[in-house]
């Protein structure tokens, strides 16, 4: 056992991340099931969704799961409520300051994670008295930070700065990509890309089938003037770097980007004009599986290159 599968008593070092309109309840209880953390994604739910599927993850599992909660979501007082309510033990929060809600959580007995994409945060949200954080480097995909720091150079760097658990994401979708965060000095991390291309996951067969089909080079980030997001190329991409060719406001990019264009391309299978968000590595993706299966593969690859590692000779 290590700080992060002592931290939330599960069997492996492994966070499902809780990605809008792929994270319900089925995904969350899944990878539970299967010995690591599933994460319920707050971001797309109204409140009343999001309190049936955390009923219903507590009867697919009786392993612990969490919440991942955007603080920026608008029923945030509802959210917060109906978390206490329902008695959910883990609750990841991001896209916020962890000091706003941090207390209140801890009040109500909840373990606490934020997501931060710098060393500057990281220390933020170990001052506010969170039991852990997630690294999430510039690979990753859905909502990104600013710095454009990379995996590789993030985990490290925040090590040095912080003593409490640290979970790597970002570009992470395989036993070596595990076994590389953890020798970087994280305790844990989060996948969320690998999961969404899997059957639990909540997203439409036509986008798990883009994951599988996306190579090198056909995510990018963009729109950094209203929340940085890394998205496939699609009509809808293109759209967005032509309107950049215009010099754009950021209320002409809000009146492109319109209403539901993530729910659009993710959960409804519109590959042309919705919002495809997937991180770097789907071009490491190759298939669509069941949660059990990718777990038992990550785990056993990881076994595999800890063996290789240990003979290598300099």
């Amino acid at each position: 056992m290590n700080r992060i599968t002592q931290l939330f008593n599960i069997k492996y070092p492994i966070i499902q991340g809780g990605m809008i309109w792929n994270s319900g309840y089925k995904l969350a209880s899944a990878v539970s099931n299967a010995g690591g953390l599933g994460l319920i994604g707050a971001g797309s739910m109204y409140p009343d969704v999001l309190r049936e599927h955390i009923q219903k993850c507590k009867k697919a599992t009786d392993k612990p799961f969490g919440v991942n909660v955007p603080m920026l979501y608008p029923n945030i007082e509802e959210i917060m409520q109906i978390l206490k309510e329902e008695e959910v033990k883990m609750v990841f929060t991001s896209a916020g300051n962890p000091k706003t809600w941090t207390p209140f959580l801890k009040e109500n007995g909840m373990t606490v994670v934020h997501v931060v994409s710098s060393t500057k945060f990281a220390l933020k949200a170990q001052e506010a008295g969170v039991d852990a954080i997630v690294a999430e480097g510039f690979e990753a995909g859905g909502h990104n930070g600013r710095d454009e720091t990379t995996t590789l150079t993030l985990i490290p760097m925040v090590k040095e700065q912080v003593t409490i658990p640290l979970i790597a994401a970002g570009g992470i979708a395989t036993g070596r990509g595990m076994l590389a965060a953890l020798t970087l000095g994280a305790d844990g991390v989060q996948m969320g890309s690998r999961f969404a291309a899997s059957t639990e996951s909540s997203a439409h067969d036509n986008f798990k089938t883009t994951i599988v089909e996306t190579n090198e080079g056909d995510t990018m980030l963009t729109l950094k003037e209203l929340a940085p997001v890394r998205l496939i190329k699609n009509k809808f991409f293109n759209d967005v770097q032509e309107l950049y060719a215009k010099c754009p406001t950021p209320d002409d990019l809000k009146e492109l980007l319109g209403r539901a264009r993530a729910k659009r391309g993710m959960f409804e299978g519109d590959l042309v004009e919705g919002e495809l968000e997937i991180g770097q590595i789907a071009g490491l993706i190759h298939d669509i599986l069941p949660v059990e299966e990718i777990v038992k593969n990550v785990i056993s690859e990881f076994e595999h290159a800890k063996k290789e590692m240990s003979s290598i000779e300099f």
